[in-house]
């Protein structure tokens, strides 16, 4: 990879992980964030809807996401936005533009989606369906490539164009080439839960919930090596920046820093249940959800040293937009969206709180 390219690619992604959390319908899952048009979507897993945020008035809007919307993704490029609608098997594709929507056909159980910039290409991965749908974003043509069992987790590298699928149920990952949609399979830890991409250093991680570890993969041989860390961890993320990876580990109520030059680790304690993290590679900081505590906790990541933040209950997920230095946390419980701001850490609820019971 030249030089030209890597300073390319950190450029895009300061933009690209700007992903943040709201919640102005019922039991709100996850959130993206399009820092081009300074907007967040929330998909609200209870009302079959899309909060959308502007950034800066904290004005709302809500359009139909389709049955179960469990995950969504934004392709900042074209101003599009991807919602998996979990019980019916479809994606909802929003236009950013005008916010109409379209209906396109997945496999059972869309779990989670990425999206390559560079291809135009979203990836879907179906849990029950044990596949993958391709989705060309020009056309909306769509693809099934096969996975293992269970597959619940994607990430993608845009530089190698290559797209990563955590297997959950057959504790392995699923490579696709995005030229030719020809797979290749890697074994990881047990019950691999969560990945991410250094698309500057070519490795990916692997969060093994079943086994205390993470997967490194090699991604130019495939070689793989296992890095131990807490109990349950069960989210990902990587300062491209920096090199260096979180990783919440839920059952252990901590975060295992990686040096992603030496693979040594560092053990920061947070509060109950960590469940999400997100990283600003821009400040430096790394926010993590403690959904047992309604906290998030931020880790300072020059000096691994933390801050507790209160937030309103059951915090499930959370997002930042690099460009507003703005932290977006979902509380699937509370129904609402808690904003941090970067620079002060002072706190805002967007939406106002719903105290209903989820659905089981």
């Amino acid at each position: 990879m030249n030089s030209r390219t890597i300073k390319i690619l950190i450029k895009v992604m300061f933009v690209l992980l700007t992903i943040g959390s709201a919640g102005a319908g019922e039991e709100p899952y996850a959130v993206a964030v399009n820092p081009v048009t300074n907007k967040i979507y929330v998909a609200n897993y209870g009302s079959q809807s899309v909060t959308i945020i502007d950034d800066d008035s904290n004005v709302t809007a809500t359009v139909n996401g389709g049955d179960s919307p469990i995950a969504v993704a934004v392709n900042l490029v074209a101003n599009k936005i991807y919602v998996a609608n979990y019980w019916t098997a479809k994606v909802t594709v929003i236009d950013g533009a005008t916010n109409t929507t379209t209906s396109l056909t997945a496999g059972s159980g869309p779990l989670a989606i990425a999206v390559n910039l560079f291809t135009n290409k979203i990836y879907v991965a179906n849990y029950h369906g044990h596949n993958v749908t391709v989705i060309d974003g020009a056309t909306n043509h769509t693809v099934t490539v096969a996975t293992d069992s269970l597959p619940r987790a994607v990430a993608v590298n845009p530089v190698t164009n290559r797209i990563y699928i955590a297997n959950q149920g057959s504790n392995s990952v699923t490579i696709i080439d995005g030229a030719t949609n020809q797979i290749k399979t890697v074994n990881v830890g047990s019950s691999p839960f969560a990945l991410a991409v250094n698309p500057v250093t070519n490795k990916i991680y692997v969060a093994n919930n079943g086994s205390k570890d993470v997967t490194v993969i090699d991604g130019a041989t495939n070689t793989t090596i296992t890095i131990p860390v807490g109990l349950n961890p069960r989210a990902v993320a990587v300062n491209v920046v920096t090199d260096k990876i979180y990783v919440a580990n839920s059952g252990s109520s901590n975060v295992t820093v990686i040096d992603g030059v030496t693979n040594a680790t560092t053990m920061l304690a947070t509060d109950t249940h960590p469940y999400n993290l997100a990283v600003n590679p821009v400040t430096n900081k790394i926010y993590v959800v403690n959904a047992g505590s309604s906290n998030v906790t931020m880790i300072y990541g020059i000096t691994n040293t933390t801050v507790t933040l209160a937030t309103n209950r059951s915090p499930w997920d959370l997002a930042v937009n690099s460009v507003t230095n703005k932290i977006y946390v979902v509380h699937y419980k509370g129904n609402c969206v808690t904003a941090i701001d970067g620079v002060t850490n002072e706190t805002t609820t967007i939406a106002g709180a719903i105290d209903s019971e989820i659905r089981k």
